[in-house]
């Protein structure tokens, strides 16, 4: 009996030290799984202009009543942003009053100031429609119903009126038409989560109720440019929210000209599988048809939902451009990283309060290299992937070695292929802002080899620009 005794305790003994043992073969073996970049950039594998979808940025309400990009207008405008999104315009603005009749007033003048804000940078506004002002709740609260809809959308037709009308004069001088066509209205923020409503998309506090409401406010509008009304915007694509909306929006008749969500994630094939989802779901029936070309448009997107210090970090910078990697070629029309700038203390800003640069403020600069024509680049690994572009005299690459676990380090090779003869110069940019650059290299039978010791080594999440220039038009 003691033998026995003796015999389990051994056999559980040994089962409990193979565990952590599996467990480490396992990681060993699936690193040693992991496919190594061998980078192969042929510069006449192009796909035409490189996209520019990724040139858009959310802010969110970390301060009432305040111009929050009026210190860092300079910083955003190096990005070259096309679109900047904002939301809680109708509470931290205080647009919305009652006189001493009850009748509803309206001042956009601090909302100008912002918005002006965001014209400087050089991108358009794109508004977020919230939250509702506690004079129109039906609770008194921000994310109320509306105790009269018609006075919401009242409200949405005034706004409409004043960013896309086509005789309002804005504080920040004249802008030609440009700037007021095509200006995009979003109804609510993230209306499924609790803290934002907990609206439903059947039923009670109904959200398609919203949308309606909404869109008859903007039809109203008179004397605007061109505009774009989408929603649901939740806090991240469900198929319920996606289905049960259209169907709502087809049955009345409504104008939807782009159809939104948001989407954290550490892991960055995520963004391309919401693309694979939705076209899935609308190809499952014949009424949404209709929907099947709109716009697709993620209004926020990063690391984590939650305040998240790693997004301060080359980490957040690599998982940034990796997941840009991921998406850019997908069906996307915009996706808004989030956010332009923290609050007094830490928050998801791509800027600090004070306007100081964070990593990924540096990596989205970066990617202003790439320009001309997009190239498909050959050899991607596990963890190294690669955007590229050919600008007739320059061939501009971005390596990124994005791995959370922090231990992916690698020598990559880079080969170019199809160089015309001549003299070229190579710089390497480090995120850092350390350059190193090779003068008078010359392609033999048409190829430049960063290969053996001339590979790029780039640690784990690191980030590497590599610029190839010639005196001459390149291709």
């Amino acid at each position: 009996m003691k033998n026995l005794k003796r015999k389990i305790l051994v056999y559980i003994f040994l089962s409990l030290l193979a565990i952590p043992v599996f467990f480490l073969s396992f990681q060993y073996f699936s690193r040693a799984a992991a496919i190594k970049a061998n980078i192969v950039v042929d510069i006449t594998k192009t796909s035409g202009p490189f996209p520019a979808r990724w040139k858009a940025l959310a802010q969110g309400g970390e301060e009432s009543g305040v111009r929050m990009f009026e210190n860092v207008i300079p910083q955003v405008s190096e990005l070259y942003p096309s679109l900047i999104r904002i939301d809680h315009i109708y509470d931290f603005y205080e647009v919305v009053s009652r006189d001493s009749s009850g009748n509803l007033s309206f001042n956009f003048n601090k909302l100008d100031q912002t918005v002006c804000d965001i014209y400087h940078t050089g991108a358009k506004p794109f508004f977020s429609l919230g939250y509702m002002p506690p004079t129109m709740s039906d609770d008194g609260s921000l994310v109320g119903k509306p105790k009269n809809w018609s006075e919401w959308s009242l409200l949405v037709q005034k706004t409409v009126e004043r960013y896309s009308g086509r005789t309002t004069v804005l504080p920040c001088g004249g802008l030609f038409d440009f700037w007021r066509t095509d200006i995009h209205y979003e109804v609510w923020n993230e209306p499924d989560l609790e803290t934002f409503g907990k609206w439903k998309y059947l039923g009670g506090k109904s959200y398609p109720e919203l949308y309606l409401y909404s869109a008859k406010g903007a039809n109203a509008a008179q004397n605007v440019f061109p505009y774009k009304l989408g929603g649901p915007v939740t806090t991240a694509i469900y198929k319920n929210w996606i289905q049960k909306f259209l169907d709502f929006v087809s049955v009345n008749n409504l104008k939807l000209d782009f159809i939104s969500w948001h989407h954290y994630s550490k892991k960055t094939d995520d963004y391309t599988d919401d693309i694979i989802k939705l076209n899935k779901w609308l190809s499952e029936s014949p009424r949404y048809d209709r929907f099947e070309n709109l716009p697709r448009i993620i209004s926020e997107w990063g690391y984590d939902s939650e305040k998240n210090p790693i997004a301060d970090t080359e980490v957040g910078a690599a998982h940034t451009l990796a997941s840009i990697r991921n998406f850019i070629n997908s069906n996307l029309s915009a996706a808004f990283l989030f956010e332009v700038k923290d609050g007094p203390t830490l928050s998801w800003g791509i800027l600090n309060h004070d306007g100081s640069k964070k990593p990924r403020w540096y990596a989205l600069q970066m990617l202003n290299s790439l320009s001309g024509n997009q190239i498909i680049v050959d050899g991607e690994g596990t963890y190294v992937t690669v955007l590229a572009s050919n600008n007739n005299n320059r061939i501009s690459l971005i390596l990124t070695n994005y791995d959370q676990s922090g231990r992916n380090t690698e020598a990559v090779p880079v080969v170019f292929k199809n160089l015309e003869p001549g003299k070229y110069s190579l710089t390497r940019t480090n995120l850092n802002g350390q350059k190193t650059i090779d003068l008078n290299l010359e392609p033999i039978n048409g190829e430049i080899s960063l290969t053996g010791a001339k590979s790029i080594i780039m640690s784990a999440n690191s980030i590497v620009n590599l610029e190839l220039t010639s005196s001459q038009s390149i291709r």
